[in-house]
């Protein structure tokens, strides 16, 4: 299963938000979307998952264009973790978990025993076994989006978008999680599961050994392996900051900004666009 973009243009009414974007993930594939707040990344999933009409371009799901299938059918084939959730209702934790399932049940079914089984497990996956009785509406925010992944978890679909499903929790459940993703694309499943998630922290792309796309001014500054994509020059682009990315004793790439000052327009590095 495959989501492509190709020459992708969205936004809301006439008014476009990104124009030529490309992209694709596959099962077994992460892939990390990086920018600055308001270059779109947010709208570009609506437009992935077919909430948002593309105002040109196409989107494919398993190499149909996304707009010519069913919600349910596209529900079986995707999940979605959004940044934010506010309910309703006073739904218990296990109970917004379980709603995932519904994507595997007929009209007007309802969930049986083997789905709250799923359910649960999902939960018990992220280590949150133990708030499937609480008010989902009462936890802390971080709570609410280990509840949302748990969700995903639960649809068992081969492709997850993730909208910065790090972004409320703490530093020992984003390592969690980060961990849990990296876990999906080698599950049990033939092929793994595909994740395309957005992140503000480029040292994330550089744990997941993630394949990234970096975004800028509505479209697509560089794609490829992280560590050809989050260079010094392209991140002290995209963010507006002297970025310097240097190597740990271990191995690991990381991304150091530097506070004191602002790139002026002369010192502004050139991006160099990856293939």
């Amino acid at each position: 299963m495959m989501l492509e973009a190709q020459e992708l243009s969205i936004g809301y009414g006439q008014v476009a938000i990104g124009t030529g974007l490309t992209l694709k993930v596959a099962q077994g594939e992460i892939l990390c979307l990086l920018g600055p707040n308001g270059c779109g990344k947010t709208t570009l999933f609506r437009t992935l998952l077919g909430l948002l009409p593309a105002l040109s371009g196409d989107v494919l799901l398993g190499g149909t264009p996304i707009a010519s299938q069913r919600r349910a059918e596209i529900a079986r084939r995707i999940a979605y973790v959004p940044q934010a959730h506010a309910p309703p209702f006073p739904f218990e934790a296990s109970e917004v978990v379980l709603m995932g399932r519904t994507a595997r049940l007929g009209a007007f079914a309802q969930p049986g025993r083997a789905d709250r089984v799923a359910a649960l497990a999902a939960m018990a996956r992220l280590g949150i076994g133990d708030l499937a009785c609480r008010d989902y509406s009462r936890l802390s925010g971080g709570q609410r989006q280990l509840v949302l992944i748990a969700r995903a978890l639960a649809q068992d679909t081969p492709l997850i978008v993730m909208d910065e499903p790090t972004a409320s929790l703490d530093f020992g459940n984003q390592a969690q999680v980060l961990a849990q993703i990296g876990a999906l694309v080698r599950d049990e499943s033939p092929q793994g599961r595909g994740v395309i998630l957005s992140t503000h922290d480029p040292d994330q792309a550089f744990a997941l050994g993630a394949r990234v796309l970096l975004m800028h001014r509505g479209g697509v500054m560089a794609d490829g392996p992280a560590a050809a994509v989050l260079t010094a020059a392209n991140l002290s682009t995209v963010y507006g900051i002297p970025v310097t990315v240097e190597t740990t004793g271990s191995g690991r790439k990381v991304c150091l900004p530097t506070l004191d000052r602002q790139v002026t327009p002369s010192e502004t590095p050139r991006a160099i666009p990856v293939a």
